[in-house]
């Protein structure tokens, strides 16, 4: 399942401009922030635990976040 971290991508860059200064903030590399936010690895509880206190995300609004599923958008064949 792939997830939409559009909104999450949104508020770190509001909040620390760039994605390296949040891995920085998080203690992972700027390249595994990148391939959490693009599906090709998952977030662990405690990351997202740390994520949230550091970007000011309440417990009730962590599903936004983190577990809003992509949509897939599939192109229509005409009959």
């Amino acid at each position: 399942m792939a997830f939409d971290y559009s909104d999450l991508i949104k508020l770190i860059r509001y909040k620390y401009g760039t994605q390296e200064n949040f891995a920085k903030s998080l203690s992972i590399g700027r390249v595994s922030l990148s391939q959490r936010l693009n599906n090709r690895l998952d977030f662990s509880q405690e990351e997202i635990l740390k994520a949230s206190k550091l970007l000011e995300i309440p417990e009730n609004e962590i599903p936004r976040y983190f577990f809003k599923e992509k949509v897939q958008k599939h192109e229509q064949k005409e009959a």
